[in-house]
C-alpha cells in the first residue's frame, strides 16, 4: 500500500525522516532563493541610478557623465559645455 500508511514511503521509518528533511531543505533552498532575487532586485533598483551616473562634482561632470551614457549626442554637449563655460566667466 502506498501512501501515508505505516508501511508507505511517509512511514515512521528512516524512509519519512529522510523525505521530511529533504522536503524542508528544498523548502529553506526556495525561501533563499526567493530572498536574494527579491534583494537583488532592490539593489539593483536603487544601484541603477548611483551605477549610472557617478558622483559628479558640477555641471560640467553632469554634462560628460549624461554623454557619456548617450543621453545627449555631440551637439548638445558642446553647445551645453559653451554655455556653461560662457557663464562662468561672466561671474
Amino acid at each position: 500500500m502506498c501512501g501515508w500508511g505505516s508501511n508507505g514511503w511517509m512511514g515512521n521509518g528512516w524512509g519519512g525522516l529522510v523525505m521530511y528533511s529533504v522536503l524542508a531543505a528544498v523548502l529553506v533552498a526556495v525561501v533563499v532563493v526567493v530572498a536574494f532575487a527579491i534583494r537583488n532586485l532592490v539593489r539593483s533598483g536603487s544601484q541603477h541610478k548611483g551605477a549610472s551616473s557617478p558622483v559628479a562634482t558640477g555641471p560640467e561632470d553632469t554634462l560628460a557623465h549624461r554623454f557619456a551614457r548617450g543621453e545627449i549626442d555631440d551637439d548638445e554637449y558642446r553647445r551645453r559645455i559653451a554655455i556653461l563655460r560662457e557663464h562662468r566667466e561672466h561671474v
